[in-house]
């Protein structure tokens, strides 16, 4: 159980408690995000499920990343699995070990910073703990939430976890080369559950196997880190 958000009993965090660890997170989450626009890094929290593919995702990335440079912080309750595999992808990475905790905060984030040459790229990915509800709560500094959501999920994740969506900028929708084998999955049903939780929906169908969809969500990277510089907000495909 979560022994910082008290999302296990809610007995175990009161209400007071937990709004006060919420104001000192976002204290230290404005502190990270001044750190990124002053460098001009483009930071992006990446949340999903476990086993949503978001590791595979940032491994097919570096493969078509055209020049940006990346790197990584990955978070997970135990060991450095994660990490280990996108630097081997080429994408500098620190691994934060959470023991218990759910989701990254803030404070953690800012701790690995000290650890890892984030200044040195033009996108910075926080890895977040695999879990649909926690992460979503938690402001890390990122300029942008992207959820990974794998077609194995099943296509009403948006409606059971509608906080993670609705705060999301971009969805992926992850393991599309899985398509054919899933006869029951709806891809119009995913849109339209997208679509009633997320206030402009957005999202992009990749695999990292095929590598479906990696080019355009490189394109997404691109655009927004320009937009950095030029103060334009370009958007990835808005569907209706």
């Amino acid at each position: 159980m979560c022994e910082t958000c008290g999302c296990g009993d809610p007995n175990l965090v009161p209400v007071d408690v937990h709004y006060s660890i919420l104001s000192k997170n976002d204290v230290q989450a404005r502190h990270n995000r001044q750190h990124f626009q002053a460098a001009g890094v483009l930071a992006l929290n990446v949340m999903g499920s476990p086993g949503a593919g978001k590791t595979a995702l940032l491994e097919a990335t570096a493969g078509h990343a055209r020049g940006l440079r990346l790197g990584a912080v990955s978070g997970d309750l135990a060991t450095d699995r994660d990490a280990q595999r996108l630097s081997q992808a080429g994408i500098p990475s620190l691994a934060i070990t959470t023991g218990n905790a759910c989701h990254l905060d803030a404070e953690m984030v800012h701790h690995a910073l000290h650890n890892v040459a984030w200044r040195a790229t033009d996108c910075f990915f926080i890895e977040n703990v695999g879990n649909l509800v926690c992460p979503a709560v938690y402001d890390l500094g990122q300029a942008l939430n992207v959820v990974v959501v794998a077609v194995t999920e099943g296509e009403d994740k948006p409606l059971k976890y509608p906080v993670m969506f609705r705060k999301a900028d971009l969805v992926l929708l992850s393991k599309v080369d899985l398509l054919p084998h899933l006869p029951r999955y709806s891809v119009e049903g995913f849109e339209e559950a997208l679509h009633q939780v997320m206030p402009s929906p957005r999202y992009l169908r990749v695999s990292a196997s095929t590598g479906e969809g990696i080019a355009a969500w490189v394109d997404y990277l691109v655009q927004h880190r320009s937009g950095l510089q030029t103060a334009e907000q370009p958007t990835a495909h808005t569907h209706p």
